[in-house]
């Protein structure tokens, strides 16, 4: 952390002094005070996502800390790296720890329209949802939540324009699948988007990626495929301070993935999240969100689907902060022969402000 904080300090540092003022360095966070009125472990899966603790558990909390330095080394090629805190990368003693959330270097127009980026950066499959959503300070979007897919992975991606005037657009990574964490094994995963964009209101896409794996044994001593495929697709419709509404949904198959009646059979996840946001005026906007996950949508698993909702106010009490008091809800689906277990619920007050 020591080093960190002195790479910080000491960039800012030569920032100010030239040596790196043809860069630029940018910065956020944001953090809650909140309160489990009811957190509900059901049988066999994780707590609610809602917040940590207990029933009547409350804490502050930071949740995630952004700062990022980019740097356009020439017409040709720009370049960023941005370290990220969060309670999820913690240190001995439980700090909150920091890691690279973003290492790469892009080649401007390699052929007209496109840019080839080498690194670990985005990937594709949901980093236009998270940007038309908006609202990740309240949470994050349903395939990232859910564990789908990750933000970031370490690879060579391409994308840029498939149309001269933008309307249609393509995205393809070749990555190790592995986040932002380092590759252990000589498995990759592939990930293509095709989007179209016919006005500055609309904007929808189709992705698809195929995750490699090794192969399993089945009960009969058999090797059999283990490989991961994610189909998603994505439509959001906005109009700049009044309203927007997006459409996200997802599903993903692992062949092999689940143990069935003493055999092997494809593991499959369903997921879908739909939003809407109204603004009263320019500064304050009322945010409601619905989410269903189904983690195994085999006959033989019941009891592991989940709904959330959230619902909240975003308000801009300056140009760089926003005070977002929210209520968070999940909901659980009953298993075979029993009943559902009670909702999760917890209220929150989000801050979330730009430093940079």
């Amino acid at each position: 952390m020591k080093r960190v904080l002195l790479f910080i300090f000491g960039s800012l540092l030569l920032s100010q002094t030239g040596v790196l003022a043809q860069g630029k360095f940018s910065g956020y966070m944001f953090g809650d005070y909140y309160y489990n009125f009811k957190q509900v472990v059901p049988a066999g899966e994780a707590a609610s996502k809602a917040a940590p603790g207990g029933t009547a558990f409350q804490a502050f909390q930071i949740r995630r800390i952004y700062f990022a330095y980019d740097d356009n080394l020439s017409d040709k090629f720009t370049t960023r790296f941005r370290l990220e805190a969060d309670p999820s990368a913690t240190l001995i003693g439980s700090k909150i720890g920091v890691m690279v959330k973003d290492a790469y270097i892009a080649w401007k127009n390699i052929f007209e329209g496109s840019n080839l980026v080498f690194g670990i950066s985005p990937s594709p499959t949901f980093d236009a949802s998270e940007g038309a959503w908006g609202h990740r300070a309240l949470e994050k979007t349903i395939m990232d939540l859910r564990g789908i897919a990750p933000s970031r992975d370490f690879g060579l991606s391409l994308k840029g324009k498939l149309t001269g005037d933008g309307l249609f657009n393509y995205w393809v990574m070749f990555a190790n699948g592995k986040g932002q964490s380092p590759e252990t094994d000589k498995y990759k995963r592939y990930y293509g988007q095709i989007s179209i964009k016919p006005s500055g209101n609309f904007w929808g896409m189709v992705n698809f990626d195929f995750e490699d794996r090794a192969q399993v044994t089945d009960p009969t001593g058999k090797k059999v495929s283990n490989g991961t495929t994610t189909m998603s697709a994505f439509v959001t419709y906005a109009q700049k301070d009044v309203f927007s509404l997006g459409l996200e949904g997802f599903t993903q198959s692992t062949a092999n993935g689940y143990l069935s009646g003493g055999s092997l059979t494809s593991k499959s996840s369903l997921g879908v999240s739909a939003w809407a946001t109204v603004n009263f005026n320019p500064d304050c906007q009322v945010v409601l969100r619905y989410d269903n996950f189904d983690p195994n949508t085999n006959s033989n698993a019941k009891g592991d689907a989940r709904n959330l909702i959230i619902g909240g106010i975003d308000w801009k009490a300056d140009k760089n902060v926003h005070i977002e008091p929210n209520i968070y809800y999940e909901t659980y689906e009953a298993p075979t022969g029993g009943s559902a277990p009670d909702a999760s619920v917890a209220g929150r007050l989000t801050v979330y402000w730009i430093f940079l």
